[in-house]
């Protein structure tokens, strides 16, 4: 998914100097940003309170839209590199292109990851017959150092495995959780996990105690270690925990995310995640060029435009503002 924002900001983050060390409950709020064609989506991840958790740099939740007279998802050929974007849905279809060659449907449940190496350029879109809602989220894992130059693909995996306790299914479509482990491709300690509670359901998940964590609420009434976390929000758990209360007032979907702590710091800008202005400047130019980052076949329209880059230099501000 692209960060279709015409004036992105430059961020500095990642580095381990504003990891919350203990548990905490901070609750984020969204900012709310025009995707294409009829999708709004709420932005949680880089936020102005905290930037990542873990190696989960880029959080966007949309829906449930009701599209059946709209055209849906509309975004065009874009590139990323530096990192992995994952397609998640509840409800609805996205076509997903790349110029690896891909050409995927992705449904609900089933996990859409590419990984976009030194460069990767794609298109997502609801499909011309397609369900009535769309409900999702589209999430970007960072990169390290190692693996940022890695060559270009996508994966997609319709069988993931889950965890389960009395009126609890969790689905691991990254990492680990509870023994259980994502098919997908993971370059750091991670885990992303998607929560389906029944109404009344009070259970305790298992947690690794060196990971940050984050609870992004997809739908329904539910707490979080006490905390009621609406709809289109997330609450940052901090690190240190073992577990993790959550109690259902009504039947709810949440996404668990976490990992270590990412100790790289990170350059982020538009679509891509690097280390440096140079690289970024650089990457913004061979797009513009026509250069790297292939071309995506069969969408009707053309590519975007890269926005400007901001006259001001970068400064590093870490994992926070």
């Amino acid at each position: 998914m692209s960060n279709l924002d015409r004036a992105p900001v430059p961020s500095v983050c990642g580095g381990r100097g504003f990891v919350v060390a203990e548990p905490v409950r901070e609750l984020l709020s969204p900012r709310h940003v025009k995707l294409g064609g009829s999708t709004e989506v709420r932005r949680l991840l880089p936020n102005l309170g905290r930037r990542m958790i873990g190696a989960w740099a880029f959080v966007d939740h949309y829906g449930p839209d009701d599209i059946a007279d709209e055209p849906g998802m509309q975004v065009p050929p874009h590139p990323h590199m530096g990192l992995q974007t994952v397609s998640w849905l509840h409800e609805g279809e996205v076509l997903h292109r790349d110029s690896t060659g891909s050409l995927q449907t992705i449904r609900p449940r089933e996990l859409g990851l590419m990984t976009s190496g030194r460069a990767i350029s794609h298109s997502e879109e609801s499909p011309r017959s397609h369900a009535r809602f769309l409900h999702g989220a589209q999430l970007w894992v960072a990169l390290p150092d190692a693996h940022r130059h890695t060559d270009p693909h996508f994966e997609h995996h319709a069988d993931l495995p889950t965890v389960t306790a009395p009126g609890l299914t969790a689905t691991v479509l990254l990492g680990g959780l509870d023994g259980a482990t994502s098919p997908g491709t993971a370059y750091t300690p991670i885990v992303g996990a998607d929560l389906a509670l029944a109404r009344g359901t009070d259970v305790r998940l298992p947690l690794e105690p060196d990971f940050e964590y984050g609870v992004l609420a997809m739908s329904g009434e539910v707490r979080v270690d006490g905390v009621p976390v609406l709809p289109g929000s997330m609450l940052y758990l901090g690190c240190g925990r073992t577990e993790l209360p959550l109690r259902a007032e009504s039947d709810a979907g949440l996404m668990l995310l976490g990992g270590e702590p990412f100790e790289e710091e990170l350059v982020m800008w538009w679509n891509f995640v690097g280390r440096s202005q140079e690289e970024i400047v650089q990457a913004r130019e061979d797009w513009m060029k026509g250069d790297r980052f292939g071309e995506v076949h069969g969408y009707d329209g053309a590519p975007l435009t890269a926005p400007e880059l901001p006259a001001t230099p970068l400064k590093p501000r870490g994992r926070v503002r």
